[in-house]
């Protein structure tokens, strides 16, 4: 069964409504109370301390934090490529650069593998096209993409697969309160348990790939760290 974005805001505003009155839609209990939150979240994988000591690895000379909100094209990747770019052709190559690119809120299914794109149609949920066909994707069309899968006018093919952007040293994590939010909206509407999809979500997240508490809690700890920001949408 395919999920719409529009299923999913709905879901979220009915959501976001009743957690006003203290109610517990969608699995997350714990935002009923601070204390909770903080429990729930030092349960989760890695969190917090291993995304604390993995942003202790921006240590470049210039650094920047780019905010991906929403599938925007090419932008969330294209502005990494830019920075190093321009950086190297103004004297500092990229290995002395540090770049993270935060995946959050509906750019989430870029920071997971091919099977879950086609499983849970993330390219009709999310409203994310494939480059080559231009209709809702299949397949994550940023982890290893084709040598000509993205071409620039006046600049030709560009290397902007995460995988590409990863050897170039581009950090990537991914927003774990909009992997909890999403997941159990997908699972709500397919009728299958939210704890078991959000699992496959988070065990399905790319080689690399970082699950940081939130995605605003990253922006916040990457501008801790130096970097200045970036809105990719």
């Amino acid at each position: 069964m395919s999920v719409s974005i529009h299923d999913l805001r709905s879901t979220r505003r009915d959501f976001l409504s009743k957690a006003a009155f203290g109610a517990t839609s969608l699995g997350l209990a714990m935002l009923a109370g601070p204390m909770q939150l903080q429990a729930g979240l030092a349960e989760q994988a890695g969190l917090p301390d291993e995304a604390d000591a993995w942003f202790k690895k921006i240590n470049g000379k210039h650094r920047l934090v780019v905010d991906a909100t929403q599938p925007h094209g090419i932008f969330p990747f294209a502005w990494p490529k830019v920075f190093l770019l321009t950086n190297a052709a103004t004297g500092t190559p990229e290995k002395e650069c540090s770049v993270v690119v935060v995946l959050r809120h509906d750019a989430i299914p870029y920071a997971m593998n091919h099977a879950l794109w086609s499983k849970y149609k993330f390219g009709e949920v999310f409203k994310a096209e494939d480059p080559a066909t231009h209709a809702a994707s299949l397949r994550n069309p940023f982890w290893q993409p084709k040598p000509d899968d993205f071409t620039v006018p006046g600049v030709g093919p560009v290397e902007i697969g995460i995988d590409q952007l990863q050897k170039s040293g581009v950090m990537f994590c991914v927003c774990n309160m909009a992997i909890t939010v999403y997941s159990a909206a997908v699972a709500t509407s397919m009728g299958l348990d939210p704890a078991t999809v959000k699992a496959e979500w988070l065990a399905g997240v790319l080689p690399g790939i970082q699950v940081v508490p939130s995605g605003v809690w990253a922006i916040g700890r990457a501008q801790e760290r130096g970097c200045g920001y970036c809105f990719a949408g």
